[in-house]
């Protein structure tokens, strides 16, 4: 029973709104949109709902223009995301994902920042074995995106493997247990027949309703003293707390979120607050019941409103803290003191736990690919190959090559040797610390490039990096095609956001830690004048800085942008 004090915005539902309630739990007519033999695309309707199934259709933007002139329909091919709690795999779950993006996708893999894969390029015809495939190594791509609980992440922790262990299982539990329960799924891929006769009521899915949630939903699992999967821009965070090294339950933090829009004050980046402590054996109820109170009051009618974080700041903190424990039937514990120090990775081999050896590799950009003179993707597979461990994807698009056994430590070091795979080391710390998302030519929201670009840019930036003495700080540095915060620009000590082709509005000030938002420092600005700005703003860094003091900080300090503790303030 929705309790009447709190009410959620009035107004017209928004058209996905009613894509939802006419799906029949999400199935529309996507089964035989797939089979549909005229066009690669499918109707805007089953792509709204095609996101709940882990999938967003797309075209190569690149080609846009010349398929207009010769009256062509765009080049559509689907983007696939799999479901991977806190981005562990086995690797034979990652040699079918590399053999299906050679079969079926554009020959890469996409590292995401919330520790899964994507793949790109895959065309209607191909997805239903695509997802077979998938689902034969024991994942899937349930929920990946969509108006519902999306892939939960945590920590990846090769230094502190057994807590990783303990951690990670939680978040498979969430995972799991967060699930939408219609069957539409496996009956339009995986070939389960539909049950006759099945009434459409509220037991179909019991938590989020017949329509769902009116937005996206995150959640994240941090493990002190590392934020690499910035707790902070979660709708849900939970921050694990360690004493004589057990968990001993979660601080949760409520509220955060990355995206916004251009021009609309209404939308910003927030940042999550902790709201009070669990025990781990709560952290299922804790989130099923904030779900649900997004679920009867978040905005249905303005969906650029809609996130989690727009309504906790409407109806105020302290409200849904109420509501919560209210739904609960028992009261959040006072939060545990914790501190964060660093949100990156950490590069090469780390000796973990029992004889366990791991190595991270940095991945620019998070793109798994064959260069003329980088044979990553060959380099990988051959490791796969030979590797007894897991493979863990971290949140800033690297990979760890996890639980690799001392007998085996050798042969995997003269892999990665022979392929010349790189810890990142000979790169500047910089460029290590860097993120982009996909953007052009694949997503449909980009403004500006993004991956492709931000390698360019960087060895730019390097050059004013040396000069300055710099190349061993770690500055993290985001950017994205668009405002709506794949890459967590906002949460990036220097961040770009695409406004137009070649042109981004330039953001400072964020905290290292992820405990601070960035600030609007230049507007729609291109490489010229970033190059410009950058070299004034290194070069105080390097002869004015503080002991210790991180870029985010400095620039806070000395004024150039102001603290932004709260996403209210983002514009102002």
């Amino acid at each position: 029973m929705v309790n009447q004090i709190l009410k959620a915005p009035e107004g017209k539902p928004s058209d996905v709104e009613r894509i939802k309630k006419e799906s029949d739990y999400l199935r529309g007519t996507l089964k035989e949109s797939m089979l549909e033999p005229i066009s690669a695309g499918i109707s805007d309707d089953d792509n709204r709902l095609m996101k709940h199934h882990g999938s967003y259709l797309q075209d190569d933007r690149d080609l846009r223009n010349e398929r207009q002139k010769q009256k062509l329909e765009p080049a559509y091919q689907f983007m696939l995301r799999v479901r991977l709690a806190g981005g562990v795999a086995t690797p034979e779950q990652w040699l079918a994902m590399d053999d299906l993006s050679q079969k079926y996708g554009n020959g890469t893999l996409k590292l995401t920042t919330r520790q899964t894969f994507q793949m790109h390029g895959i065309l209607k015809w191909h997805m239903k074995k695509t997802i077979q495939g998938i689902h034969a190594s024991l994942m899937d791509t349930i929920a990946a995106c969509g108006d519902v609980n999306r892939n939960v992440m945590c920590n990846p922790n090769p230094y502190q493997s057994d807590i990783h262990l303990e951690v990670y299982e939680w978040a498979k539990k969430l995972s799991n247990d967060l699930l939408p329960r219609t069957r539409a799924y496996h009956e339009i891929w995986l070939d389960e027949e539909k049950v006759a006769g099945t009434p459409e009521t509220e037991a179909v899915e019991p938590m989020y309703g017949p329509l769902y949630l009116p937005r996206k939903f995150k959640i994240g699992i941090a493990v002190p003293p590392s934020n690499d999967i910035d707790v902070y821009s979660q709708d849900l965070g939970l921050i694990a707390i360690i004493e004589d090294e057990k968990l001993i339950g979660f601080n949760v933090a409520i509220g955060g979120g990355m995206g916004m829009s251009h021009g609309d004050k209404e939308t910003y980046p927030q940042l999550a607050k902790v709201i009070g402590f669990c025990k781990p054996e709560q952290i299922y109820d804790v989130a099923e019941k904030i779900i649900t109170i997004q679920r009867d009051y978040g905005n249905r009618s303005e969906r650029k409103n809609a996130r989690f974080k727009y309504t906790v700041d409407r109806l105020g903190l302290e409200t849904i803290k109420n509501e919560l424990e209210t739904r609960l039937g028992w009261n959040l514990d006072e939060e545990k003191p914790f501190h964060f120090d660093h949100n990156g990775d950490r590069y090469g081999w780390e000796k973990g736990v029992k004889g366990k050896w791991n190595f991270t590799l940095f991945v620019e950009g998070g793109r798994i690919t064959d260069l003329e003179d980088y044979k990553l993707m060959t380099g990988l597979r051959e490791i796969a190959k030979n590797h007894t461990g897991d493979f863990r994807l971290t949140a800033n698009q690297n990979l760890i090559i996890a639980n690799v056994t001392s007998q085996k430590k050798k042969q995997i070091s003269e892999l990665i040797e022979q392929y010349k795979l790189t810890d990142g080391n000979h790169y500047s710390a910089l460029r290590r610390s860097s993120m982009a998302c996909v953007s052009l030519p694949t997503c449909g929201l980009a403004m500006a490039e993004a991956e492709r670009y931000l390698p360019v840019l960087i060895d730019k930036i390097d050059r004013i990096i040396d000069e300055n003495g710099l190349r061993n700080e770690e500055i993290t540095i985001r950017m994205t095609g668009c405002p709506n915060g794949c890459a967590r620009h906002a949460l990036g000590e220097i961040g770009f956001i695409g406004k137009a082709p070649g042109k981004y509005n330039m953001y400072l000030g964020a905290a290292f830690d992820g405990s601070r938002l960035s600030k609007m420092y230049r507007e729609n600005i291109g490489e010229e004048e970033i190059l410009r700005e950058l070299t004034v703003l290194f070069s105080r860094y390097a002869k004015e800085r503080q002991t210790a003091e991180k870029f985010g900080d400095f620039v806070v300090r000395i004024g150039t942008v102001e603290a932004t503790t709260d996403g209210t303030n983002f514009h102002n």
